[in-house]
């Protein structure tokens, strides 16, 4: 008996790791749900908007200008932001924020992309901490899961 619960329990762990590791590979590799936070990408994007995030255009280094990217936080490693590609290695882009009245230009460098979001006057983007490295990117935004209210007509 005691050896039947154990063989169990062992079968159970091995069910469970092996499905954890798909799972694991699976949003590592393919792509995961997430929900985007802050306004910085308003009005493309709203605070808790459901985007899905295909991962395999980073590992082919297939991310193109005007994409909107999920990347590791430069500033918080912890963290993720969501921004859109304004610029990717040897652009020329405008480093300055809008308000400026002279505006710089610089070169991204190589292994590196250019971020902004596209709230412009409420973002924290590549115009406050440089170019970043294109390892921090997490994946591409490829789908937003678009919200259908039914409203009350108040005839």
């Amino acid at each position: 008996m005691f050896r039947n619960a154990l063989g169990k329990t062992f079968r159970f762990l091995g069910y469970a790791v092996q499905y954890g590791c798909v799972a694991h590979c699976a949003f590592e590799y393919l792509g995961g749900i997430v929900v985007c936070s802050g306004p910085s990408m308003e009005p493309t994007i709203q605070n808790s908007d459901i985007v899905f995030s295909e991962n395999l255009s980073r590992h082919f280094y297939s991310i193109r200008k005007g994409d909107i990217v999920i990347v590791k936080s430069p500033t918080d490693p912890k963290s993720n932001i969501c921004k859109r590609v304004i610029g990717l290695e040897g652009d020329k882009v405008c480093t300055s924020n809008p308000s400026d009245f002279l505006k710089t230009h610089s070169f991204v460098p190589k292994g590196h992309v250019w971020l902004e979001g596209d709230n412009l006057r409420n973002s924290t983007d590549s115009r406050c901490y440089g170019p970043v490295p294109y390892g921090l990117i997490r994946g591409r935004i490829c789908f937003k899961e678009v919200s259908l209210f039914l409203c009350k007509n108040s005839s």
